[in-house]
């Protein structure tokens, strides 16, 4: 499954999507500890928020593998 990242979490990847394994009935949690497993610079992150088509997710929505989903690091700025 594809994941599309921005900001820190493109740089960690170092690239704009990153791949991995659709598992069904996956959670959104199940997901966050997959890309934390995969890539563990993330547990640096004071968060990691996760979209599903264009919304939030909350950690027990499940995955379908057609979902659009988006790695959201923290933001700065001012």
């Amino acid at each position: 499954m594809k994941i599309l990242t921005f900001g820190i979490a493109k740089d960690i990847v170092g690239g704009s999507e990153m791949d991995l394994p659709y598992v069904e009935g996956m959670t959104v949690l199940a997901l966050k500890k997959a890309v934390l497993g995969a890539y563990p610079q993330f547990e640096k992150l004071n968060s990691l928020a996760i979209a599903v088509n264009n919304e939030y997710a909350d950690d027990d929505l499940q995955i379908r593998l057609k979902d659009e989903i988006v790695l959201i690091p923290p933001v700065s700025g001012g």
